[in-house]
C-alpha cells in the first residue's frame, strides 16, 4: 500500500499529523478487533497512538501488553497512559521502567479521575503521586521519556476559572511536560482562546487539540455511547452530555473506536 506524505492543510502550510487513541481491549473479540484496526491505521503513519489507563489503574496490565505489543511488533510510536490514582510511587516508578524495558519512549501522563467519581473530590492515593506534576518529574528522573499531559480549554470541572487551570498546565510544563493534549471541544474559537491565554502565560509547549469523531450508530468498545453532538451521549471529563431531545443508548458493540488528536508541529 502506498502512503503519501502529510497534506499541508494548515493555515501556516505545516504538514498535518495524527495521532490515535486506543482503549485497552477487555475480551479476546476485543483483542482481535483492536489489531485488525491498528493493522489499517499503521499505513497513514500517525505521529504515534496511545493507550488509555482504567480508573484507578484498572487496566495497568492490559494498556502494558498493548504498548508493549505495538513498540515491538509494529512501526508505530506508542504512548502509554499513566495516572497517579490507586498506586504508590514505587509501583508506578515500577510500571515507568517496565515500558522503558518495552521500548516504550512517551507517555501521557494524568492525574487520574477520583475512585468516587467526577463529582467526587479528588484524595490523591496515599504514598502515591500527588499531582500530574509530581508525576511528571518521576517519570522524568526515570528515563528520557517524551511526557504529554492533558488540558482543558473548557477549564475542569474541578477548577475554579480557566486560569487555574493555566496554572496547572504550567506546573506541569515546569516538572518536565514536553506537550499537552486538550480534552475534546465543540467550538473552534474556545481552543484558539486557550491558545492565546496559554501564550499570554509564557507557555511554549506544543497544545494540541484532541478530536473526538463523532459516529452515527454505537461505537465506543468499552460499552459507552458512541459520540454524535446532535444524536446521542458525549463522554467527557464533565460528564455525560446529552442534547435534551436524545434517548439514552447503551452498546455491546466491540469496535475499536479511538480519539484522534492533530497537531502541526
Amino acid at each position: 500500500m502506498s502512503v503519501h506524505p502529510p497534506i499541508p492543510l494548515s493555515r501556516s502550510g505545516s504538514p498535518v499529523r495524527v495521532s490515535f487513541e486506543f482503549f485497552p481491549p477487555k475480551t479476546a473479540e476485543m483483542e482481535k478487533n483492536l489489531w485488525e484496526a491498528v493493522g489499517r491505521l499503521e499505513p497513514l503513519q500517525p505521529h504515534f497512538v496511545s493507550v488509555t489507563y482504567g480508573a484507578g489503574g484498572t487496566t495497568r496490565e492490559r494498556t502494558h501488553a498493548t504498548v508493549a505489543r505495538m513498540a515491538q511488533e509494529t512501526s508505530l510510536k506508542p504512548a502509554a497512559h499513566l495516572t497517579c490514582v490507586g498506586a504508590a510511587c514505587g509501583e508506578i516508578d515500577e510500571v515507568i521502567r517496565a515500558y522503558r524495558t518495552a521500548g516504550v519512549r512517551h507517555i501521557v501522563a494524568l492525574r487520574g479521575d477520583p475512585a468516587g467519581g467526577m463529582d467526587a473530590p479528588y484524595q490523591p492515593t496515599p504514598g502515591g503521586y500527588q499531582t500530574t506534576a509530581d508525576l511528571v518529574s518521576g517519570i522524568k528522573a526515570i528515563g528520557d521519556f517524551e511526557v504529554s499531559v492533558a488540558t482543558y480549554p473548557e477549564k475542569h470541572p474541578q477548577s475554579p476559572n480557566l486560569l487555574h487551570d493555566i496554572e496547572m498546565l504550567k506546573r506541569k510544563v515546569d516538572a518536565g511536560a514536553d506537550g499537552a493534549i486538550t480534552q475534546f471541544f465543540f467550538d473552534n474559537s474556545v481552543y484558539l482562546r486557550f491558545l492565546d491565554v496559554a501564550a499570554a502565560a509564557g507557555l511554549t509547549i506544543p497544545i494540541v487539540p484532541g478530536i473526538f469523531p463523532s459516529a452515527p450508530g454505537p461505537a465506543c468498545p468499552n460499552g459507552s455511547p458512541s459520540a454524535s453532538r446532535g444524536s446521542t451521549t458525549i463522554p467527557s471529563r464533565a460528564g455525560w452530555w446529552r442534547p435534551p431531545s436524545a434517548p439514552s443508548r447503551s452498546s455491546t458493540s466491540s469496535t475499536a473506536a479511538s480519539r484522534t488528536c492533530i497537531s502541526t508541529r
